[in-house]
């Protein structure tokens, strides 16, 4: 993914412990643009028996922003796909890359 290191071995932990089945990349993180000040954006999809609330959510961009050493934006496919902003839902869809697959 870039000039981003990845230590894999924590992000599938992180995957495992929280039931990601799937977790993207997406944005700047991809594309010549992504700095030393840039964040990276996640797409995820959770297995169908994961249980999260909110304050889960913000739990994991931390995790995730400690894992990558930065910053972390992290959106569910399922708030993508129904997304009423079909730029965006195409733009993110069509250009998301797999960094985890259960």
């Amino acid at each position: 993914m870039g000039p981003l290191k990845i230590d894999e071995a924590a992000l599938a932990e992180f995957c495992r412990r929280w039931k990601v089945q799937e977790l993207s990349a997406f944005g700047s993180v991809l594309r010549d643009d992504f700095g030393p000040e840039s964040d990276v954006d996640l797409l995820v999809t959770f297995a169908p028996d994961a249980e999260w609330t909110l304050f889960d959510h913000f739990r994991m961009e931390e995790e995730l922003s400690e894992i990558l050493g930065r910053e972390v934006d992290l959106l569910t496919r399922r708030s993508v796909e129904s997304s009423p902003n079909w730029i965006r839902r195409r733009s993110i869809l069509e250009t998301a890359r797999t960094i985890y697959a259960a």
